[in-house]
This record gives structure tokens, C-alpha cells and sequence, in this order.
């Protein structure tokens, strides 16, 4: 039993990871030409991969975009 547990939770592990990582993808990517859809390609085709390689590629820009180095005069 707890054999058959820690044989599968990494693979449940992932999965989760993977479609956490797909609907944040479908749902808030910016459509900005074609890269919402290149990027939920590349989720579905390189699986687990695919979805690290947009959690801390993509979503970190997304999410915090970088900040201005200078500030607007008021």
C-alpha cells in the first residue's frame, strides 16, 4: 500500500501541475497575436516539461511585470 502511494504521487503530482499550469495558461494569457496558443501547444506537447518551462519562464513576466526605471513627474 504505501508502496503503491509513493510510486504514484509524483505522477499525480505532475498531472495536477500540468493542468493547473494549461488553464492558467488558456485563461490568463494576454492574446496578443499568437501566443496563447503557442504557449498552450507547447504545454500540451512537451507535458510536464512544457508546463515548467512556462511556469518560470512565462508566468513570472505575466505575473510581475517589470517595473519602469523611472518614475512619471507629477
Amino acid at each position: 500500500m504505501l508502496f503503491s502511494l509513493l510510486f504514484f504521487l509524483p505522477f499525480l503530482l505532475g498531472f495536477v501541475f500540468w493542468v493547473w499550469m494549461l488553464v492558467d495558461c488558456a485563461a490568463n494569457e494576454p492574446d496578443e497575436g499568437n501566443t496563447k496558443i503557442v504557449w498552450i501547444l507547447i504545454i500540451l506537447f512537451a507535458n510536464i516539461v512544457g508546463a515548467a518551462i512556462y511556469y518560470f519562464v512565462r508566468r513570472p513576466e505575466r505575473c510581475y511585470p517589470p517595473q519602469s526605471r523611472y518614475t512619471p513627474l507629477k
